[in-house]
């Protein structure tokens, strides 16, 4: 067995964080639209919570926030001229798309891509594909510069295999690690890939909220990385109706333990038979799962308990569950909570982190990191600029501090000197980061 842990990326917030309600499926996207964001508040919480899991001796490392107002896809539609100009015109004859071009949605690192440690692939390398997201037309632009931040941090090509996303057609819609959950005895033995899936690539679709994830997808990343163990399950069409645009919002696992509601499968039995197959003899897979009786749907949506972060402290046995403060002010959820902790069970303990500027958009403590598991070697050959330190926290801290505004509404996102500002902030970042020069559009004249 060669020794290895899960390490976790998180993406750093962006400049233009705000409600701006993109994402259909998105409950709290959509109940917050319009209201006035913090962008400073939230790139603060972001990195307290990465420092929060280095400071618990996990391998936490940082993904930057990508360029917005992504210019050169506004051009791409044909406005012209300076860059204020571009962004003028765009709110003017095609605000939906000036907003998509806009949106601060990268910080969501677990849709990134998904994963194959290198325990699970054929040519024994750690396998990234970025997730092309193309449901949804502000994180279709995405997967390009996801690309140039993995291939940053992960740059060794005889250790790390960086593709391309999947063709961006709704047949082969990925949504990247939001959907996979990875089981195993130990984070460097072979394990169990859980690939989960809401509809097939021909499959009519009439539901009032889109199925992001097509079985299709789930296959060809699978193959391309030579994953082993996998397990493809189809998500609960009953819980996407209720609002579970990612099967992460019900569904979390770590070594042996899968963590998930009631209403997480379409085929709650026939998912766990597919696990203990793939599994064999090398482990037996633990369910914990918690009834709608306990938490209804709704609960589970809102308190985000299911979009924790699972996770093996160094030198504990039992897991801990990294919940937002919101389990904690729902009384089911947080009853919940408190019955894992006080059993047997594989769950020994719940800490709460405060991302409430992230979790107003809808995404919790596990939407904002990217699980890599990593060797020792794969360790050493990661960016060592990228990985969170004491002192980079209080660089980012300050950095963030200074650039980023107090106070974002949806309408403040045409003012150019917001495309100023973030421009600034980031040609600082890559030289914190050890990103290079020509990082971003930008940068490259």
């Amino acid at each position: 067995m060669t020794s290895a842990v899960e390490a976790n990326a998180d993406g750093l917030i962006g400049p233009t964080h705000s409600y701006a309600g993109l994402s259909p499926g998105n409950l709290a996207s959509s109940l917050n639209k319009g209201e006035a964001s913090n962008p400073r508040a939230a790139v603060l919480q972001g990195l307290d919570k990465m420092k929060r899991l280095a400071d618990l001796g996990l391998p936490q490392y940082v993904l930057p926030p990508h360029e917005r107002p992504n210019i050169p896809f506004l051009r791409s539609l044909g406005f012209a001229g300076s860059d204020a100009r571009v962004l003028e015109q765009a709110w003017k004859d095609a605000p939906s798309f000036a907003a998509a071009a806009c949106s601060a949605s990268p910080m969501w690192a677990a849709n990134a891509a998904t994963v194959t440690p290198s325990a699970d692939s054929a040519d024994g390398r750690v396998h990234f594909t970025p997730a092309n997201l193309v449901t949804n037309l502000h994180r279709s632009l995405e997967h390009e510069q996801t690309k140039r931040s993995l291939d940053a941090l992960f740059p060794d090509p005889a250790l790390f295999a960086v593709h391309d996303a999947l063709p961006s057609v709704a047949h082969l819609a990925d949504e990247g690690a939001a959907n996979h959950v990875r089981l195993c005895a130990d984070h460097g033995e072979p394990g169990v890939n859980l690939l989960v899936w809401g509809r097939e690539a021909f499959e009519p679709w009439a539901d009032a909220f889109p199925a992001r994830q097509t079985r299709e997808a789930s296959q060809a990343v699978a193959s391309r990385h030579g994953a082993s163990g996998v397990v493809l399950a189809r998500q609960s069409r009953a819980a996407i109706a209720g609002g579970t645009f990612h099967n992460d919002v019900v569904c979390v696992g770590a070594l042996e333990t899968l963590f998930f509601h009631e209403l997480a499968f379409e085929d709650t039995a026939g998912t766990k038979a597919a696990i203990r197959a793939a599994a064999g003899d090398r482990f037996e897979p633990i369910f914990v799962e918690v009834s709608s009786a306990d938490l209804p749907l709704a609960d589970a949506i809102s308190s985000y308990l299911f979009n924790s972060m699972l996770v093996r402290i160094p030198g504990e046995d039992r897991l801990t569950l990294i919940c937002p403060t919101e389990t904690r002010d729902n009384p089911r959820s947080h009853a919940v909570a408190e019955r894992l902790a006080a059993s047997n069970g594989p769950i020994g303990k719940i800490e709460y982190v405060d991302v409430r500027q992230s979790m107003r958009n809808g995404g919790g403590p596990a939407c904002l990191r990217l699980r890599v598991v990593l060797n020792e070697a794969e360790q050493a050959a990661t960016n060592p600029a990228m990985r969170l330190t004491d002192e980079l926290h209080a660089r980012l801290s300050a950095w963030g501090a200074a650039h980023y505004r107090d106070r974002l509404t949806p309408a403040d996102l045409a003012d150019p000197a917001l495309l100023d500002e973030s421009r600034v902030a980031l040609d600082e970042l890559t030289g914190l980061l050890g990103l290079g020069g020509g990082f971003y559009p930008f940068q490259r004249g």
